[in-house]
């Protein structure tokens, strides 16, 4: 009798809802609470007396009892409308359609997103994984649901490889530096796969948008035209960097290449020094770096003095000053006989409009970057994906900072 009061209280039951029996199975190592409802032959509830058509037997996971794992089971009323249909009625300790109780539930999601991995979750709550997936899927789903976008002022998109091969999706963040979030992913990276994603926007949280920075991709350009068309574009300053680093890396490959042939290895596993800022490098690398800068005829020395002056131009104080600094640092680069240099200048060159907007803006999709990193470890634990919902679902269950819990 003590039991059925402890777990009356426990679930917190009131009529017509009372729980009628414990079932202890030892040798399955689990404790099966029995509820019933005594509702008579009507149920009674917002929309007024409803018949019961029967009763359907259902059974939802509950938090552990001790080391047993704890279930509900009951006969739920199923009752019928005036037009006919039967629904079942919903019962206090469990949302609709759902496997596990509210408790359950809401504590899973809690492991889930602060286990190691999903897998180790799994191992912590006793779940096969189509049911964590599962729990995840419920919680994002009443997170978009919820989800606020008052206020939205500048995104970044970026892609993001899903498969191997040319598989990519893209990524729509809020570039908010209190509180950056993944708003949606789409599979592709074509113009038709970023205007559907910008779709996915409300409206009013379209109007809202003053400026997105993208890399210079054109078909991420071509969808901001079509479904914002007021929302200035910023080049982000990573993806410049970026080009920069390649060319770089261009040029010390031919050089590296021609300097071996003549027993010259100065390059030699010099990649990665090249990648850095000198302000960033250790002192022995640093130190490295210095010698490999004092060969005054190598080529390389000279594309990375072309990168390491081209961030000065983030620094200005205004889109005039940042004009006058492109224009002196495009003028260098073409007197530096470095076609790699050169083929960057240009590309810059041609997009420096939305280069210049940065002074305005001044986002870049550093946010975008670093939630890549976290992508990539999602799918590096999950040992890669091959259903694009279930990618979809894992980056906005932990990096859409999504109201998830059930009530």
């Amino acid at each position: 009798m003590q039991d059925l009061e402890f777990f009356s209280r426990a679930l917190g039951l009131e009529e017509p809802w009372r729980v009628a029996d414990v079932e202890m199975e030892l040798e399955a190592g689990r404790v099966v609470i029995v509820v019933e409802c005594r509702c008579g032959t009507t149920w009674a509830d917002e929309s007024g007396a409803l018949p019961v058509h029967g009763y359907e037997q259902r059974l939802w996971r509950h938090l552990d009892t001790m080391q047993f794992e704890t279930f509900i089971r009951a006969r739920v009323p199923r009752v019928r409308y005036a037009d006919g249909h039967t629904e079942m009625v919903r019962v206090p300790w469990a949302q609709e359609r759902s496997r596990w109780s509210l408790l359950f539930e809401s504590f899973a999601l809690r492991v889930l997103q602060n286990a190691r991995s999903v897998s180790r979750g799994c191992e912590l709550l006793r779940l096969d994984w189509s049911s964590a997936q599962r729990i995840m899927e419920r919680g994002v789903e009443r997170g978009l649901e919820r989800r606020r976008l008052e206020g939205l002022r500048h995104v970044g998109m970026d892609e993001k490889s899903f498969r191997k091969g040319q598989d990519y999706i893209s990524t729509l963040v809020e570039l908010d530096p209190e509180a950056p979030r993944v708003l949606e992913v789409v599979e592709g990276r074509d113009t038709e796969a970023a205007v559907t994603l910008l779709e996915t926007l409300p409206p009013e949280a379209r109007g809202s948008i003053e400026a997105a920075a993208i890399d210079m991709s054109a078909a991420y350009a071509a969808a901001l035209a079509r479904v914002l068309p007021e929302a200035a574009v910023v080049h982000d300053r990573f993806h410049v960097s970026k080009l920069l680093g390649e060319a770089v890396d261009k040029v010390r490959r031919g050089e590296n290449a021609s300097l071996l042939s003549k027993g010259d290895a100065s390059l030699k596993g010099t990649r990665y020094l090249w990648l850095y800022h000198p302000g960033e490098l250790s002192e022995p690398r640093f130190a490295e770096l210095e010698e490999l800068l004092e060969l005054r005829h190598l080529q390389t020395a000279r594309a990375y003095y072309h990168r390491i002056r081209f961030m000065d131009f983030w620094s200005q104080d205004s889109i005039e000053a940042g004009q006058r600094f492109f224009t002196r640092w495009w003028h260098e680069t073409q007197r530096s006989g470095l076609a790699a240099i050169k083929k960057v200048a240009a590309t810059l060159r041609a997009h420096l409009a939305g280069l210049l907007t940065y002074f305005r803006h001044r986002i870049t999709n550093a946010m975008s970057e670093a939630f890549n990193s976290t992508i990539q470890s999602v799918k590096a634990s999950a040992r890669g994906f091959r259903n694009f919902e279930h990618y979809r679902i894992r980056i906005l269950f932990f990096l859409g900072r999504l109201d998830l819990q059930p009530r």
